[in-house]
């Protein structure tokens, strides 16, 4: 194909007018690798002295041993535009890559490579062994890392691969064990006993953060809640012939055999109530305590009657003493001095956390299986029972059920409970328990995030960050860090650090950082060694460290100095790091300090930004904030962006299984990776909403936004290789010149109204940009396109055509700054459009675009929105009215409040509108009434204001209202409380329109956002059709044209042959005709019988000695 003009001038051929964006892409992408773009980006920007100049972001680590999924999409696009613009500011920003190696998930995989089940088949005689299962892991965590790199290729992130960052390596490691020494010297680090979550899968605690951070972490379980009668040991009423039977609940059953107490709410009101002997219940006739507030609740056990005798504070009952369910732990060794449970066992105590929601009020404790039994048992003096292994399986202490795991066993409780058999049956029937109530209960219920099994709570032996000692200080830092959304910052994250809790950072696993803690073997010479760097351990155990992993850090062994027998050994206790300590160490782990880079992690710290989804508020967001307020007593970040989830087209969790969104691949070779890029990053999502994804809204984003882009350069192009013989080349509108900027003697109007326009863009999308507000910089572009593809375009294209220079000259300036404010948001598109618009090397080499402030003009802006608004307006009423556009009309006329601005545009409005006269008058005098209209909500009306909907409507009906200056509505006749009813705004109680009473048919009206309004004659006389029918033929004949493949410079011959009662209004038109489609010569035949106009085309072709004709007939 012949080129024609200059454009594009990056390359030989022409702008396609239909282009494959993602082979467009492609070529991009191989253009930044052969040129090196990214760290030419990079190296052109200086440090700045003590790296003043540099913007720093954390690249929160992925894991490897996985693919990546479409969070770390949108994770990595917001990575990318966020170091794209700050390096377009002239900011130095290094992004490197980092991979999170540790942990479950990279011990899960090795586990299913090795076939291993159960942890067990790894540490026993003959299993695996932990170098082998710790290679495994060490082999499976990187295994996708050349997929990762391709894929975050493909999406057009720049990030630095090569001098990645890993946190099995041992610069990191050691960083890591450094910051867990100066937790321990500080105090903030020790060991002790607490009930934590616990997945009795992977043998291992985890933190109550962990619960926090997924939705999915809580699913619906099905359990069965049982009621228990337990045979006080003494009678709380004189009168009773034998002790009450105090009615417990639990929803545990498993963890009744470890029931060491009961607890009562202090203040809650108690009553003896003697249940009714006809009652079909293993308690008729007994007397039983229960919170009077539940007595309705058991009427199936106690009857609906059961007669009151007495009533009781809770802490009346406190001390009470009953007779345990089972004898497991019901001897003289138990009960001692020092043993567990010990003497206080088996008596009702006070918590306040005891409610009467549900159960009875009286609530089952086994301090072993819940945090708020523990602390509650403790304060009492009594001790746990813990008959469970770390598998969750009961062990010889509860011999009846020993082997069976907790959740099975729990069938098997019920029913000896229920048949009073198996272990129930030894104890002596007259104090033996009674299952008075049992019932299936729905709850959400903790699972594992790892492996997804269902938790349990379970008292484990952990080392811990005292959390609750630096807790205000870190709600203090918080209000140090810019979050996004904004709500954040006191939201979520600032209520879940003023209740956040000491932090469990041990794990009893084999892949990850190594507890730096070794103790003495022989608790007779008890001593504790904590070591931080890599020198401490050679200086004390006299070899060379040359791994962190175990086992072969737990070889590391020598004779404890405090024991003078020399016979004990200090060894390393076998625990490794929680991997979220490992990742809220990267700011300072990733760079090895305080080994090396000290002046400059001082320098770079806190970072300036970072990202991750909603989630990690509980997660990465608040391990970085604990680490940094407890080492270096300042925030880790300033910025923060956390997103929304991504949901699959169904509105449910995106899933591989249900295929229930579309794949990346197959998006990137469809659509392309700018689309996906935009889609997301102009979502709610960003602004901490949840995102449906579907093909269809990725494929929009292309219509609206990529498409638009493109097709006004290919229009300049096109164009711009029209003018003169040869086409015209621009360097754009020379900005500095602020005399072309003049009302008079300057550009074009149109010219300084879109340069206004851009320079607002620029300066609007670089504020919002600064504000992390990414998806109010899409709406801004995607405004801005419409301003200039449907309004500047349209009202300028003659200019073009006709070769005015100083049009493109404007274009050319215009698509310039486009493409560089949108080059963080669409970067591949951007940089074909700018390389083939100017020659340059790289739209990604420039800085932001900064216009000079004459450029503005506020008062031209405002007229031409204005007229911009009144044009859309007359085009909906003409829709509305099912009159096309190229129906010419009488006349408009445009009420607002600035005539004067607006009347200059008078003529422009008409052509747009396809009128014959536009009249501009003042709003106040043009003699038109405004009439507002009121719409309910009854929906969105409170409960008590529902009440009176009936009455409302009345008010509605009868105008019997008034809009307050805050913009809700008063009616003062409808009274509740007294006083009268205002429905606010806010709460969409309410939608209030705006009409213009018209009282001719012909005439159709309506209002503009800024108060002004439009009238539109909508009568149609002869005259008026035949010119309406003219311009119906333009399009027919454009239309074939195109259809023919004709360029735009083409000239042609026409043939029109029409119904034979239109030939008159064809021939009037004739000249209009012509000119409007470029063509030499045309005739027109008026067939009869013919019912639909057909259009012959021409083309004419000029040589030297001949004209050639080649024709296309529609």
């Amino acid at each position: 194909m012949t080129k024609h003009g200059f454009y594009p001038l990056h390359r030989d051929d022409e702008v396609d007018p239909s282009p494959s964006f993602p082979a467009m892409e492609g070529a991009t992408l191989a253009f930044w690798a052969a040129d090196d773009t990214f760290r030419k980006s990079i190296a052109r920007r200086g440090a700045g002295e003590g790296g003043s100049n540099e913007f720093v972001f954390y690249d929160g680590p992925p894991f490897a041993n996985g693919l990546p999924h479409y969070g770390h999409l949108l994770t990595g696009y917001v990575k990318d535009v966020v170091g794209r613009y700050q390096t377009m500011l002239g900011h130095r920003v290094e992004r490197r890559f980092g991979w999170d190696t540790h942990g479950l998930p990279a011990e899960l995989e090795a586990q299913r490579q090795l076939g291993i089940e159960d942890v067990t088949e790894i540490t026993r005689e003959g299993g695996v062994g932990i170098a082998a299962f710790n290679e495994a892991c060490r082999s499976s965590v990187l295994r996708y890392t050349k997929e990762w790199e391709d894929y975050v290729t493909r999406q057009a992130r720049w990030v630095d691969f090569e001098h990645d960052y890993k946190t099995l390596d041992m610069p990191y490691t050691e960083s890591v064990i450094w910051a867990f020494k100066q937790l321990y010297d500080k105090g903030l680090a020790y060991q002790g006993h607490r009930v934590l979550p616990y997945c009795w899968n992977d043998r291992t605690p985890l933190s109550n953060h962990e619960l926090r951070m997924d939705d999915e972490v809580y699913q619906d379980r099905t359990d069965n809640t049982v009621t228990l009668g337990l045979r006080l040991t003494e009678p709380l009423l004189a009168d009773s012939e034998r002790p009450e039977l105090a009615l417990v609940w639990t929803t545990t059953p498993w963890t009744l055999p470890s029931n060491s107490a009961v607890a009562v709410g202090p203040g809650i009101d108690y009553v003896v109530v003697e249940a009714d002997p006809s009652a079909a219940s293993p308690v008729a006739g007994e007397r039983v305590i229960i919170a009077r507030d539940l007595l309705a609740a058991h009427a199936k056990q106690l009857g609906e009657a059961p007669r009151v005798l007495a009533s009781f504070k809770g802490s009346d009952l406190v001390g009470r003493r009953y007779h345990p369910i089972y004898d497991y732990f019901d001897d003289g060794a138990h009960r001692a001095e020092g043993a567990v449970p010990g003497p206080n066992a088996w008596t009702v105590v006070a918590a306040d956390y005891v409610t009467t929601t549900d159960g009875t009020g009286l609530v089952h404790q086994a301090p072993a299986f819940g945090e708020d039994d523990m602390w509650t048992c403790v304060e009492y003096g009594i001790g746990m029972v813990l008959p469970v292994d770390d598998g969750g399986v009961f062990t010889s202490e509860v011999p009846d059920y020993q082997g069976m795991h907790i959740f099975d066993a729990n069938r098997h409780i019920v029913a000896d409970l229920r048949d009073q058999s198996g272990p129930i049956a030894r104890r002596d029937p007259r104090v033996r328990a009674v299952l008075v109530a049992e019932a299936s209960y729905t709850h959400s219920y903790p699972h594992c995030w790892r492996c997804r099994k269902p938790l349990m709570y379970k008292a484990v032996s952990s080392w811990f960050v005292r959390v609750t000692a630096i807790r205000d200080r870190m709600v203090e830092l918080n209000q140090q860090i810019n979050w996004t959304p904004e709500h954040i910052k006191d939201g979520v994250f600032g209520k879940w650090l003023a209740g956040a809790r000491d932090w469990s950072i041990s794990r009893n696993r084999f892949w990850g950082a190594p507890i730096p803690v070794w103790v003495s073997d022989d608790p007779a010479y008890p001593r504790t060694d904590v070591y931080g760097s890599i020198a401490e351990l050679e200086a004390d155990f006299g070899v060379e460290v040359v791994d962190f992993h175990r086992p072969f850090i737990d070889s590391l062994t020598r004779p404890n100095p405090d024991d003078p027998t020399g016979r004990s050994t200090m060894r390393r206790i076998p625990d490794v790091f929680d991997c979220w300590f490992e990742s809220g160490s990267m700011p300072f782990a990733q760079v090895h300090y305080p080994f090396e880079n000290v002046e400059w992690f001082e320098s770079h710290y806190p970072g300036d930004f970072i990202v991750e989804y909603i989630g990690q508020t509980r997660g990465w967001f608040y391990t970085l904030h604990v680490l940094a307020t407890a080492l270096f007593d300042r925030p880790a970040f300033t910025s923060c962006v956390s997103h929304g989830i991504l949901l699959g087209n169904d509105g449910a969790k995106m899933s591989k299984s249900l295929r229930n969104y579309p794949d990346v691949s197959m998006v990137f070779d469809r659509d392309g990776a700018d689309a996906m890029r935009w889609f997301l990053l102009s979502a709610p999502v960003m602004r901490g909403g949840n995102l449906v994804v579907t093909d269809k809204a990725i494929r929009d984003t292309v219509r609206q936004v990529v498409l638009p882009l493109w097709n006004t350069w290919y229009f300049f192009a096109l164009y711009a290789g029209q003018v003169g013989e040869t086409g015209y080349v621009t360097d754009g509108v020379d900005l500095d010149d602020a005399s072309l900027f003049a009302k008079r003697g300057g550009l074009h109007v149109m010219d300084r109204y879109v340069l206004a326009r851009t320079k607002d863009l620029a300066e609007t999308v670089a504020a919002q940009m600064d504000g992390y507000d990414i998806t109010g910089a899409c709406a801004t572009i995607r405004d801005f396109l419409d301003v200039l593809t449907n309004w500047y375009l349209r009202t300028s294209r003659q200019r073009f055509t006709d070769g005015e220079t100083a049009a493109f000259d404007t274009l050319a300036t215009v698509l310039r700054v486009l493409t560089e404010v949108m080059a963080p948001l669409a970067p591949l598109v951007s940089e074909e459009i700018w390389r083939g618009l100017t020659g340059g090397r790289s739209v990604h080499l420039t800085d932001w675009p900064v216009l000079p402030a004459h450029v503005a003009n506020a008062e031209l802006v405002s007229a031409m929105d204005e007229a911009r608004a009144a044009v859309s307006a007359a085009l909906s009423l003409r829709k509305a009215e099912k009159l096309r556009v190229r129906q010419p009309l009488r006349s408009l006329t445009v009420a607002t409040a600035d005539p004067a601005g607006l009347a200059p545009f008078r003529e422009l409005v008409a052509e747009e509108v396809n009128v014959k006269e536009v009249r501009v008058l003042d709003a106040e005098s043009a003699g038109y009434e405004a009439r507002a209209d009121l719409s309910l909500n009854p929906r969105a009306f409170s409960p008590e204001v529902r009440k009176l909907t009936s009455k409302l409507f009345a008010a509605v009906k009868a105008g019997q209202w008034e809009l307050t200056e805050d913009g809700d509505v008063r009616f003062d006749d409808v009274l509740l409380d007294g006083a009268p009813v205002v429905l606010e705004a806010e709460d969409s109680t309410f939608t209030l329109t705006t009409r213009i009473e018209v009282d001719d048919d012909s005439l159709a009206a309506t209002m503009l956002p800024s108060g002004a309004f439009v009238v539109l004659d909508t009568a149609l006389d002869d005259a008026l059709e035949a010119e309406g029918w003219a311009r119906d033929l333009v399009r027919l004949v454009q239309d074939e044209r195109k259809a023919a493949g004709l360029h735009v410079g083409d000239r042609i011959r026409l043939e029109l042959r029409v119904p034979e009662d239109k030939g008159a209004w064809t021939g009037a038109h004739l000249d209009l005709i012509k000119r409007e489609v470029g063509c030499v010569d045309a005739s027109v035949i008026a067939a009869p019988g013919a019912k639909e106009p057909i259009a012959t085309v021409e083309k004419v072709v000029e040589m030297a000695t001949e004209t050639t004709v080649e024709t296309s007939e529609a």
